[in-house]
């Protein structure tokens, strides 16, 4: 019994370790082995810009101005706003930029993201369709950047390199930690081939690629399998830039991160094909270890914690470790307290956005056992 708890234990830590480090270990040993280089190239083909928006009055002017003064030819650059049954004034907003060659369409029924995009793809002319949130802004380069990655035959779609602006709460460094080591992942994963992960806000994929997503589906991952499905690559460019604002508020990280854990689940039963590996071994290997073992890491980290406690009941050698995860959780509890001092906010940020994270992870598995949908958003607070 002792024995294969001890195993139940080295198993459950080798889990929860594996995805975070182990999975970009053994991708950047497959980089050097067998590079794949993006063979990026001058080229200016027509532009679509597609910004899906629901009560972004607050900062739709300023993204649509942003998106205007990208460097790259007018006269081959389309900017259409989909307004998702806007009720803010985002729509006067958006019309008030007609005589500037900005589109607006809107949904007379709220229906979410996928459905706004469907939608759109319909009046889209450009043969490159870029993505952004209604909050994204650009470096002024970034549609240019993007494009140059298409001269590639083989690429198929392209994500950026997002940073989220924060003013130094638990929140913003957490998830400001998160996407840069996203964002190394995705450098790692490009080398090999594809990403599994995309940022969703600036992206760009070949027109003729997309098919209509279903209402109920998450697009930042169902469209990259079906690109990657479709014989193309899905790669990060870190020179396509763009920034959002960071949820400050923890609670509204969190319904974020529960919202999106469980469309991304509904997304990988959708995109069920995609885990044959037999049909697709390097991509169906990325989704596990990329995704869906990090998807599991709550059940991992509980396990490791119940199990740590009954052996260092009888064997004081599993007390040092069971301490340090006792020490763990205690820090990202103690970075749930309002007003900590500048030490202490910057000790805590990472153990308290894991936690909270790692929580986020379970209630969406809960939610999605028992079947929840979630097809519309919120604007991101903060």
């Amino acid at each position: 019994m002792i024995e294969a708890l001890e195993w139940s234990l080295l198993a459950m830590i080798a889990a929860t370790v594996y995805p975070i480090v182990g999975y970009p270990l053994l991708m950047s040993a497959i980089a050097l082995l067998r590079p794949r280089p993006v063979r990026r190239g001058e080229w200016l083909p027509s532009v679509t810009i597609l910004v899906p928006a629901y009560n972004e009055a607050a900062c739709i002017a300023g993204t649509i101005e942003n998106k205007l003064a990208q460097d790259y030819p007018a006269e081959r650059l389309e900017i259409i706003v989909v307004s998702d049954a806007s009720d803010d004034g985002t729509d006067d907003i958006v019309t008030g930029y007609a005589d500037r060659g900005v589109k607006l369409l809107r949904r007379a029924a709220r229906q979410g993201k996928a459905a706004a995009l469907n939608e759109a793809l319909r009046h889209a002319s450009g043969e490159i369709v870029v993505f952004s949130d209604a909050n994204s802004t650009f470096a002024v380069d970034a549609v240019r950047r993007m494009v140059e990655n298409f001269a590639d035959p083989r690429v198929g779609y392209v994500t950026g390199n997002l940073q989220y602006l924060h003013r130094g709460e638990a929140s913003g460094r957490g998830s400001g930690a998160y996407m840069r080591y996203e964002n190394w992942l995705r450098r790692i994963e490009t080398r090999v081939d594809s990403v599994i992960g995309v940022n969703g806000g600036v992206d760009a994929m070949r027109r003729h690629l997309y098919v209509d997503v279903p209402a109920d589906q998450i697009t930042d991952l169902v469209l990259p399998l079906r690109v990657i499905a479709a014989g193309f690559r899905v790669v990060f460019d870190e020179r396509v830039r763009s920034s959002e604002r960071a949820n400050e508020e923890l609670g509204s990280e969190f319904r974020m991160r529960v919202r999106v854990a469980l469309r991304a689940l509904r997304g990988l039963v959708y995109m069920r094909d995609a885990l044959n590996v037999l049909h697709a071994p390097l991509s169906a290997f990325c989704i596990y270890s990329h995704k869906i073992l990090r998807y599991l890491n709550f059940l991992f980290l509980t396990g490791a914690l119940v199990i740590n406690g009954v052996l260092a009941v009888g064997n004081a050698a599993y007390l040092p470790l069971l301490l340090l995860q006792v020490a763990f959780y205690a820090l990202a509890i103690l970075g749930l307290t309002r007003h900590l001092p500048g030490v202490l906010r910057r000790l805590t940020a990472l153990p308290t956005y894991f936690l909270v994270s790692s929580v986020a992870l379970g209630i969406a598995a809960l939610r999605f056992a028992r079947g929840d949908v979630l097809a519309t958003w919120r604007p991101r607070a903060g």
